[in-house]
């Protein structure tokens, strides 16, 4: 029987879309390093193959026999120091992967890209697919080398690779087996989100996601891609919703773009540790909001309430959590005075 192999299965999205598939009654490949931590997918059956993307000839070995694949495995981090890893998982690994399932004859690739690799709206705006990749000179690696694994999967489409692209924007949800997606809710639910600028994102559950993936694999158009997208949220909204589900107050202090880059800048100068980096700042600046119409034409890619996704991310995280809870201390008071300050400043200058 042929089977299906699925990379980065023991990540948040992988995991998730590996139970999709056994549900679907496929019989599962799964590729991963000696090290990783099988244990969320322990009661799924599925033979392991052993390896690491940039090693070929694991990659090769792991395509034996295999008929579809889906390839989830990457590097998510904005962090300078890890340019080169993040590059060389998501896009030397993923040229590997797409050459070794070419040269494999499989009937079908689902690759899973990001909508960063498309570009980002203008404010007050949605994109879409159709949106040109502009945001390159930002130099954010984890973007531009998914942006440059598309263009691989593109060129080897020509060549007769059967892919199809998926664009999920931000994912969040229950059982995430490495905390690192559901950092974001985390941080929230521990009053460690003390500053936010006015930005924009796109929320979707990762069950939908991964039920997207199979969506792809059955329904879409090999060449093409699809953003498996959900609910816009400004942060304001998003943090506001947050705080009614968990009775968690907002973060206290929203600044300028601009007033907050050039405080990073200082704070870099006067060698001030913070929880935060640069490209996070200017990341959370940015619009990334989405229009999921195509996929939702074509592949027929529904999605849950977003109040749903929410709730079960705040459920589930605080499970994780065992009862801790932000500590209020006098820095956090400050913060707040000073918000109210600039709300009360902006409310009279619109007068």
């Amino acid at each position: 029987m042929s089977k299906t192999l699925v990379t980065g299965a023991t990540g948040f999205l992988g995991s998730h879309l590996a139970r999709a598939l056994a549900r679907r009654g496929d019989e599962l490949r799964l590729f991963a390093r000696r090290t990783s931590n099988l244990d969320p997918i322990a009661d799924l059956e599925f033979e392991r193959a052993t390896g690491d993307i940039g090693d070929r000839r694991a990659v090769r070995r792991a395509m034996d026999g295999v008929t579809r694949v889906f390839h989830v495995a990457g590097r998510t981090s904005l962090r300078g120091r890890d340019r080169e890893a993040v590059f060389a998982a998501n896009l030397r690994g993923a040229r590997i992967v797409f050459e070794e399932a070419l040269a494999a004859g499989v009937e079908r690739l689902v690759h899973t890209s990001t909508v960063g690799a498309i570009g980002i709206a203008k404010p007050q705006s949605t994109a879409d697919e159709t949106t040109p990749f502009e945001i390159g000179h930002l130099g954010f690696a984890y973007v531009n080398s998914k942006h440059e694994a598309e263009l691989e999967a593109f060129r080897l489409a020509a060549h007769g690779l059967p892919v199809v692209i998926v664009n999920p924007t931000f994912v969040l949800g229950p059982e995430d087996p490495t905390g690192t997606s559901m950092r974001l809710v985390r941080r929230f639910l521990l009053g460690r989100i003390p500053v936010y600028v006015d930005g924009a994102l796109n929320i979707v559950d990762v069950r939908d996601v991964a039920l997207g993936h199979l969506l792809a694999d059955e329904k879409g158009e090999v060449g093409e891609r699809y953003i498996l997208g959900g609910r816009n949220f400004t942060l304001d909204r998003l943090f506001a919703d947050l705080a009614r589900i968990s009775g968690v107050q907002p973060p206290p202090l929203k600044l300028p773009a601009t007033v907050a880059l050039g405080g990073m800048e200082l704070a870099r100068h006067a060698r001030v540790p913070l929880p935060v980096i640069g490209d996070e700042v200017r990341s959370a600046t940015l619009w990334w909001t989405y229009r999921n119409t195509k996929a939702k034409r074509e592949l027929g890619f529904r999605t849950r309430p977003h109040e749903q996704t929410l709730e079960d991310a705040v459920t589930w995280q605080r499970e994780q959590l065992g009862g801790r809870r932000p500590r209020e201390g006098p820095e956090r008071f400050a913060l707040r005075a000073a918000g109210r300050l600039l709300r009360a400043g902006e409310r009279l200058r619109g007068r």
